[in-house]
């Protein structure tokens, strides 16, 4: 005979038990019933089960579990009372006991309530405690997460339990493990006793971690593991009083692994590294490093994020290099802000506290690079039409012997002023102007206020536009302490006149068997400016102009204010787009040239010579296929017949996992780089990875890097080791491996490897 009693609350299971089996007795056995609920803190035990409350004694193995860390993470609600009005259902073969207190249940006994089923040979159900006692081939499935073991004792409506040698699988993050006991404290946290933690699969995971108590809590979405220790492939890698670590992959408070790394500069280096998840809006990285050669590095980096302001800032220091005897330091620290809804403010503040601090410290040719390290505050109020800025500015230099640079000027303070207007009765205009304060240790000072209003009149049609433009340059200059024989004060004002005009025409192509949309645009850029000797001006901030697409459509061949080149030129430009029917631009061509029909006499020293025309500017960049993309550029000198600058690039990228760069960069005199990166598989699971950034002009290796990748559904390793220039005539060595533990951490030597592999290889795809 198959029993199926259905238990919608813990005092009505024998009224619905009798009204189902025995229903010549159901008034004797509901009478009982209810007087057990009134009298169950008296009633006395079976003497056959006797048995302490459950609820009691895991309440105070939840307190004594606290972890001695607290994590801060994401509380999600629960509804605790969820499953107390749910019924609970009981099938087995066979039942006895005393209805009114214990039943037991024998033969292929499930019971479900809520989110958790018990399966065993044998059950006990206390009735007024509702608490199942289960043994013998037992499985529980709890909110998802499943569990085997010898025996089992639960609370079914709180969902606190004990189970005895459990093998156990999570199914959020995928985890399994085994273990002499597990207890369940609560709905979202529970201790795993003596056991394992993995989130491999199978019977032998290839990693996995033993730790004396583990709590876990999917409240907080944390792990904690006391006395902890990670195996690989069954060797002790790793071991921790305390370890911590998300059960999402989500930010968690809680020790890094630690570094171990080795450079041509330092030496050995170990560091130890503590996140601190502050809230989920800010946080704290507190990493302090032993450096063999150097000593004992301390940094910390904040970052914070709010409705109307963020940043992020680093700073680390040695003390007594010894290297250098010298304390050594850093500091970079970014801040945007919106005081008021028309009001903004914003720093970027970078120091050093000597010249060879980025080459020494950074395992990157990236910052190494850096030699101008930037501290600017900015304040912008904004009107409906115009803003109004204030700025203060200034530079450390990072001198390199081998190549010395200038100093830019500061800017103590420089004001700015934009307004603009579209179409104001067909019209456009705009101002800009500026008053700034220019201040240099060595070179002439003083202030200089520029005035530039603007207004054109666009006619745009259909297929066609014409733009004709005036403007006025008007600058004033009071120096502090100009050179002998320069006056104090000095005025410019310049007009100028632009016409910009174009056409775009289109019609049907083909394109490697595509159909598409080819579109010819012809463009001509009329500027005429009258000149002015400024052979007397300061220089501030102006300097030549980079000569491209987009500035030879500018009105000024010089940056900055300072100087304003007379002009009386066109320019002419051709391009040519691939366009598919969903709209992507599959191929561009273009190819422009400007015409002088003027000897220009404004000059700066680094300043082409004059002549009637610029060089020829030619680029092409697209899709060859959907693998296949190529991108080139070109500026060809018409006097000489020769390459001033170019630029080619290539980029393969069959599938996810795969990718090849090629990219040959050139500039006479100056540079000449070929550099080349890939991804790619070398047999299953192993992936190698390489670049090499080569100078050709240098006969030298700018940076370059190889390694290799393996990886597996649950864990990754790369090997890594790079090398790239610090300075002119240096360079520095590295070397760092990680092993990556899906749902762990990363464990490693030296730099992120990915972090590496990301900056060095375009389109490069991590395991993650």
């Amino acid at each position: 005979m198959r029993w199926k009693p259905v238990l919608s609350h813990p005092q009505q299971l024998f009224p619905t038990f009798s009204a189902i089996v025995v229903a010549a007795i159901a008034p004797a056995i509901s009478a009982q019933a209810q007087t057990a609920a009134t009298e169950q803190t008296t009633a006395p035990a079976t003497p056959a089960t006797p048995v302490a409350p459950l609820a009691p004694a895991l309440a105070k193995k939840a307190k004594e579990s606290i972890p001695e860390v607290k994590l801060i993470g994401s509380n999600k609600p629960v509804d605790r009372d969820a499953d107390k009005d749910a019924p609970t259902i009981i099938e087995s073969e066979s039942m006895s006991g005393r209805p009114e207190r214990i039943a037991n249940f024998d033969d292929h006994v499930e019971i479900q309530k809520g989110g958790m089923t018990i399966k065993a040979d044998r059950a006990t159900y206390r009735n007024l405690e509702d608490e199942v006692d289960a043994s013998g081939n037992m499985s529980l499935q709890r909110y998802g997460d499943c569990y085997t073991g010898d025996s089992a004792r639960m609370q079914m409506d709180a969902g606190l339990g004990h189970i005895e040698n459990p093998i156990y699988k999570l199914v959020k993050n995928n985890a399994q493990g085994h273990a002499n006991s597990i207890d369940f404290l609560s709905r979202e946290h529970s201790v795993i006793n003596q056991g394992t933690y993995s989130t491999c699969e199978g019977l032998s995971p290839d990693w996995y971690l033993k730790s004396d108590t583990l709590n876990l809590d999917t409240g907080l979405d944390s792990g904690v593991a006391k006395k902890a220790t990670v195996y690989f492939k069954d060797v002790p890698i790793l071991f921790a009083p305390s370890l911590s670590f998300p059960l999402s992959g989500a930010r968690q408070s809680g020790l890094l692994p630690p570094t171990f790394g080795a450079s041509s500069k330092g030496g050995i280096e170990f560091g130890l590294p503590y996140y601190y998840n502050i809230a989920p809006n800010r946080d704290l990285t507190i990493f302090p490093k032993f450096i063999a050669r150097r000593g004992l590095q301390l940094g910390v980096e904040g970052r914070y994020l709010g409705e109307t302001y963020s940043g992020e800032t680093s700073v680390e220091g040695l003390l007594h290099d010894q290297q250098t005897n010298t304390d050594r330091w850093s500091i970079a620290s970014v801040h945007k802000q919106k005081l008021l809804p028309n009001v903004d403010f914003s720093w970027d503040i970078n120091a050093a506290s000597d010249d060879d601090y980025p080459s020494d410290f950074s395992r990157s040719i990236t910052k190494t690079a850096q030699r101008l390290l930037l501290r600017e505050a900015d304040l912008v109020y904004y009107g409906s039409i115009w803003s109004l800025g204030l700025r203060v500015s200034n530079y450390q230099v990072l001198q390199d012997l081998a190549a010395p640079i200038t100093r830019p000027y500061d800017r103590l303070p420089q004001l700015n002023f934009h307004a603009e207007q579209r179409d104001l009765m067909g019209f456009d205009w705009a101002v800009d102007s500026s008053l700034t304060r220019f201040w240099h240790p060595s070179m002439v000072r003083g202030d200089r206020t520029v005035l530039n209003p603007q207004l054109s009149y666009p006619i745009i049609n259909p297929g066609w536009f014409i733009t004709p433009k005036v403007s006025l340059h008007a600058t004033n200059y009071h120096l502090e302490n100009p050179d002998p024989g320069q006056p104090t004060d000095l005025n410019r004002v310049l007009p100028t006149l632009s016409i910009d005009s174009g056409m775009v025409f289109e019609r049907k192509a083909n394109f490697f068997g595509r159909d598409l949309t080819q579109t010819l645009e012809p463009r001509l850029f009329y500027v005429r400016t009258p000149y002015k000797d400024q052979s007397l001006f300061p220089n501030f901030d102006s300097a030549t102009a980079d000569f491209n697409f987009a500035q030879i459509f500018s009105e000024n061949r010089f940056t900055g204010s300072d100087r304003i080149g007379d002009s009386n030129q066109i320019t002419a430009a051709l391009i040519s787009r691939f366009i598919e029917a969903s709209g992507e631009e599959r191929l561009r061509l273009a190819v422009g040239q400007r015409f002088y029909f003027n000897t220009q006499r404004v000059t700066l020293p680094d300043a082409a010579a004059s002549q009637s025309r610029s060089d020829l500017l030619l680029s092409a960049d697209g899709k060859i296929s959907k693998t296949l993309s190529a991108d080139a550029a070109l500026q060809l000198s018409q006097t000489d017949r020769q390459s001033v600058r170019a630029n080619y690039g290539l980029r393969w990228q069959p599938e996810t996992g795969k990718v090849l760069n090629a990219e040959y960069r050139f500039q006479r005199d100056t540079l000449e780089q070929l550099d080349i990166s890939a991804q790619w598989p070398l047999a299953k699971r192993w992936y190698g990875v390489a670049r090499s950034n080569y100078s050709i002009l240098d006969k030298r290796l700018v940076e370059g890097v190889a390694g290799f990748e393996y990886r597996q559904d649950c864990w990754a390793f790369r090997v890594i080791i790079q090398r790239f220039a610090t300075a002119t005539l240096q360079s520095t060595s590295a070397f760092s491996f990680q092993l990556e533990l899906n749902g762990l951490g990363k464990f490693g030597l030296g730099s992120n490897p990915i972090d590496v592999l990301k900056k060095n290889i375009s389109g490069y795809q991590s395991a993650d």
